[in-house]
């Protein structure tokens, strides 16, 4: 046997499989591929949006943050076919979805596994309790909705469960 042949055999092994350890702990790669980045429209004054960014940051979404005006806000709501009455603080745009509002990032994983025919999900207003809007122990009721470009919508999801 020729060891000095396979003593640089046996490093390359350790070291690869030690790259992959590092590489597969880092956060960006879940189910055996690297999670889509979010754009999210907000208006540079709200702080609980960029908490929900955060939020999604946490669990290993790349999230690009853009400060707009209200006038701009509500054009990407329009431009999103978000129905009335679903409206929130900040939009967001991931893989072909909208999210509005304070979604959970856990119903947005959901949304992106199942791929549903819809345009998006929704958290409508700012219920205190949801991601971005955590305010000691107060944890108030809210609904996760479901929407489609003809203005459908149902519960996805409702909090606390």
């Amino acid at each position: 046997m020729n060891w000095k042949l396979l003593i640089p055999l046996i490093a390359l092994t350790v070291l690869a499989a030690l790259a992959a350890m590092v590489w597969s702990s880092s956060g960006e790669e879940t189910d055996g591929s690297t999670l889509p980045e979010m754009t999210v429209y907000k208006t540079p004054e709200c702080g609980c949006c960029s908490l929900w960014a955060d939020h999604a940051e946490q669990a290993g979404f790349p999230v690009t943050a853009r400060d707009v005006s209200h006038r701009e806000l509500n054009g990407k709501k329009a431009e999103a076919g978000l129905p009335h009455g679903l409206g929130s603080c900040h939009t967001t745009f991931v893989d072909g979805y909208v999210i509005e509002g304070h979604v959970p990032i856990e119903q947005v994983e959901r949304l992106l596994q199942e791929r549903p025919d819809a345009l998006g999900l929704a958290v409508p207003g700012m219920p205190v309790g949801s991601p971005g809007m955590e305010m000691g122990d107060r944890q108030d009721p809210y609904e996760v909705v479901k929407f489609d470009a003809e203005g459908g919508t149902e519960v996805y999801a409702r909090y606390p469960q």
